[in-house]
């Protein structure tokens, strides 16, 4: 797999919160500890994704009219409605 480097700045509060994360043997690199916040956050995201997928999967169907479909946008007319259903 392909890798690249990528400059973070940090201000000093935060870098010294994770160079003393480094220095405890918590994390083997500043590089593991940013990799890892960035997997879990993957992670999490793909969790609330399938959850809200599932949730309408189980939810009532959302009626949408022509007009809707040709001059709507339709994320947000789908947003609003299943508001509206709640």
């Amino acid at each position: 797999m392909a890798s690249f480097v990528m400059n973070v700045r940090l201000s000093d509060p935060l870098r010294t919160y994770v160079d003393g994360l480094v220095e405890s043997g918590a994390y083997s690199t500043a590089s593991a500890y940013i990799l890892e916040l960035i997997r879990n956050d993957r992670e999490r995201r793909l969790r609330r994704l399938e959850d809200q997928l599932l949730d309408a999967l189980k939810s009532e169907p959302i009626e949408i009219t022509d007009e809707e479909w040709d001059h709507g946008d339709i994320v947000e007319i789908c947003r609003r409605k299943l508001q509206e259903s709640r």
